[in-house]
């Protein structure tokens, strides 16, 4: 190649002090890019789950404190609190607070053409059910109201009550909308907080779950929600893997015409479709060759 002077162009000279940069590091695990924060946050929270599950199947000061509760029956105290509390346990409820959440993801989705928020969502209450679902049916722990066996811990008798699954459910449910949100992350954080606090002490007032139910419950929704960050990667890869999809299925996808009927005309505003004729006029036309 020349330059415009009409001289071929030669290479620049590089000074001898220069080295040619270091290659990019390797990737490293998804594991390996977390905070420090985020690793004893997970171990406090895996710790403290597996000794409430074992502070449930013995003789604890947990059961005690469960049955001082149960016995005190705070709905018989403060029985004026119990209608707005009943409206207050349905923000744990799965099916509509699942529903709502699902609506504003998909309002979300159609302003910012953008599936990963739903997508998270999505995830999260899938290892939400998964893993709250398979302790309860495992344990099988009945509720206040369904024993008066004082002092017994209740477990494998056939109930589904540990942990929480109201309280796990608004710890998620809320959760993600902060997790998800961009402007005001700590008030929404604070909020769900609140919500899923609310919830759990509801549940104790109600009687429909232990104190421990409670705890339980509350660190298995934060151990959902500490399992967001490392999903990145996999979520990323699930939509991006989708959008391929779409745009292959919508390229691959056959085009059909319209027509319409009759056809529209061509010739003068006077003039008559020959298809649109009727019978006796069609048979008496003639064809441009004859007279």
């Amino acid at each position: 190649m020349t330059n415009p002077n009409g001289k071929p162009d030669t290479p620049a000279r590089l000074p001898r002090s220069w080295t040619p940069p270091p290659p990019p590091p390797p990737p490293r695990h998804v594991l390996a890019r977390t905070p420090l924060w985020w690793r004893w946050a997970v171990a406090l929270s895996l710790v403290s789950y597996a000794a409430i599950v074992i502070a449930v199947q013995v003789d604890s000061p947990l059961v005690t404190l469960d049955w001082r509760i149960k016995l005190f029956r705070p709905w018989h105290h403060w029985p004026e609190w119990q209608p707005a509390l009943e409206v207050l346990v349905l923000a744990g409820q799965r099916g509509p607070t699942a529903a709502i959440v699902i609506l504003i993801m998909l309002w979300r989705w159609h302003r910012t053409r953008d599936a990963r928020p739903l997508l998270t969502l999505l995830w999260a209450l899938l290892l939400l059910n998964v893993s709250v679902g398979a302790v309860k049916y495992g344990l099988g722990r009945l509720g206040p109201r369904q024993t008066d066996d004082i002092g017994s811990p209740e477990m494998f008798s056939g109930g589904d009550i540990f942990p929480s699954g109201h309280t796990a459910n608004a710890v998620v449910t809320w959760g993600v909308l902060a997790y998800l949100a961009h402007r005001n992350r700590r008030t929404l954080a604070a909020v769900a907080a609140a919500a899923a606090f609310g919830v759990g002490m509801t549940t104790v007032y109600l009687g429909t779950h232990w104190i421990s139910d409670v705890l339980a419950g509350w660190i298995a929704g934060i151990l959902v929600m500490l399992a967001l960050p490392i999903s990145t990667p996999g979520i990323n890869w699930t939509h991006a893997a989708l959008r391929a999809w779409w745009s292959g299925r919508r390229r691959t996808r056959p085009r059909t015409r319209t027509r319409t009927w009759p056809p529209p005309l061509t010739g003068d505003p006077g003039e008559t479709a020959p298809d649109a004729c009727l019978p006796e006029q069609r048979a008496g036309m003639s064809s441009p060759g004859r007279r």
